[in-house]
């Protein structure tokens, strides 16, 4: 598996243009450890990553991002969407579809219909808040 390729490949297919890897370093020239954070558009996408080599920090941060991607929370997005306001969200029918067909394509073989429904409502919600928007007062 080449994580760092699936994730560029991933990010691409879903237009989310292409990741960006920060790189760190600290300790001595003989025990150098990386730290690497993933960017996509600005955002940090997973928990980044740490090796004794550039590669395998990269790797890390990487498989981290693709988790995000499948639909694995990063901790604080779980304390956005339950902080988020109570409301009837607003439609935006290009959004919602693009985040159904995400939720269907990374949907597992045995995902169950909530299950989708439940990731698309997660990814639409996170999109809105990203873009700025959030649920009509009720």
């Amino acid at each position: 598996m080449n994580a760092k390729g699936d994730l560029i490949a991933r990010a691409l297919s879903l237009g989310l243009g292409a990741p960006e890897f920060e790189v760190s370093s600290d300790g001595p020239p003989h025990q150098r450890t990386f730290h690497v954070t993933v960017r996509i558009g600005g955002e940090a996408l997973g928990e980044g990553g740490s090796g004794r080599s550039r590669k395998d920090a990269e790797r890390a941060a990487a498989d981290s991002a693709l988790r995000v991607l499948d639909g694995e929370p990063m901790a604080d997005t779980e304390e956005v969407l339950d902080e988020a306001p109570a409301g009837r969200w607003p439609i935006y029918a290009g959004v919602l579809e693009a985040a159904l067909e995400t939720a269907t394509e990374f949907a597992d073989e045995d995902a169950t219909l909530d299950d989708v429904r439940r990731d698309a409502g997660r990814l639409y919600r996170e999109l809105l808040l990203d873009l700025g928007h959030g649920p009509d007062p009720l």
